[in-house]
């Protein structure tokens, strides 16, 4: 009887972890601070201080550690992902601004320094006695956010400044090429099967199909007004653009390069109020989470369905999004 209900309680306990809501975290740029939301009740779990003018965020592997981008300065903040709590920061260089910024299957973290047009891969992120930085120069102004092959052989940047995308040989072997796209490309994301490099340019509303180790130009795609980021599903079958200026997501086909659906997150009129930038699939594909820095909210949106589901209230000027595994 007393192994039967052992048994009973330590299948239920199983049960309870893998049921569990993942926690989504949010990098607020104008308080300086993230904020972690427990996904099943959709509040805020806790808000605490990181560095100046965070952005985009990365979840390690293990789901144990936070990476921030100090857009406002030269570092890359760590906080445990349990209460948040600070664990040490990596500088990169003076003037590094990073923004982009991935933690990679194979435990590396690669980021963009905008400030000195390069990208960064640290070694060891989660030890500061042991932690190692290398830099890889991209020479193109703006390099803004990054996309990396899953070997770990080969970065991408989107530079909005020199107007370009940029491929960078992390071994150092080959030079950087840089192939003139649009008008402000800003989103970038490289897709499943990774024979596919997508832009989005901001500026002109659209999205390009590039090869990813020619860099020539596959197919252009216009997209809604302003599309900031651009984000592949899991499943691999679409990529999403985070359309600012209409509050809409545009859905595109992969298989056929084309704008299947529009996702209205917010009312045209509303649009430039709320803001939406960061957009980001769950684990499972079946949701869309756009944050709204307006409105200090994040958009969880049912992808089948095209519905809004929720607005999650997050903190001030909420852009950078992550899930812990």
């Amino acid at each position: 009887m007393v192994r039967r209900l052992i048994a009973a309680l330590a299948l239920g306990a199983l049960s309870t972890t893998a049921l569990a809501a993942p926690s989504l975290f949010v990098a607020n740029k104008r308080a300086d601070t993230i904020t972690k939301i427990d996904l099943a009740s959709g509040e805020a779990v806790v808000e605490i201080a990181t560095c100046e003018t965070p952005h985009e965020l990365a979840v390690s592997p293990e789901g144990d550690l936070l990476a921030v981008a100090c857009y406002g300065g030269e570092d890359i903040a760590f906080h445990e992902t349990a209460k948040l709590e600070l664990v040490h920061r990596v500088k990169l260089g003076e003037g590094a601004r990073p923004h982009g910024i991935i933690w990679h299957d194979s435990g590396y973290i690669y980021a963009t320094a905008e400030g000195r047009k390069s990208v960064f891969k640290v070694s060891h992120p989660g030890s500061a006695a042991a932690v190692t930085v290398v830099e890889s120069a991209t020479g193109q102004q703006g390099s803004h956010m990054i996309a990396v092959d899953a070997q770990g052989g080969y970065a991408w940047t989107a530079d909005m400044g020199s107007a370009t995308a940029t491929q960078v040989d992390l071994a150092g072997c080959k030079p950087v090429k840089s192939v003139a796209l649009g008008r402000e490309p800003e989103g970038i994301a490289l897709a499943s099967d990774g024979q596919t490099l997508w832009v989005s340019a901001r500026g002109s509303n659209e999205a390009f199909a590039l090869d990813p180790a020619t860099m020539e130009v596959r197919a252009r795609v216009e997209t809604g007004r302003f599309p900031l980021r651009i984000a592949v599903r899991p499943q691999g079958d679409v990529a999403i653009t985070s359309n600012l200026m209409d509050g809409s997501l545009s859905v595109i086909d992969l298989a056929t390069n084309t704008i299947t659906r529009t996702i209205a997150v917010s009312l045209p009129e509303e649009a430039e109020a709320r803001f939406q930038v960061t957009i980001l699939w769950s684990g499972d594909g079946s949701k869309i989470y756009v944050a709204e820095t307006g409105s200090n909210t994040v958009a969880e949106v049912d992808y089948a369905t095209g519905r809004l589901l929720r607005r999650l209230a997050a903190g001030e000027g909420g852009d950078g999004l992550a899930i812990a595994p």
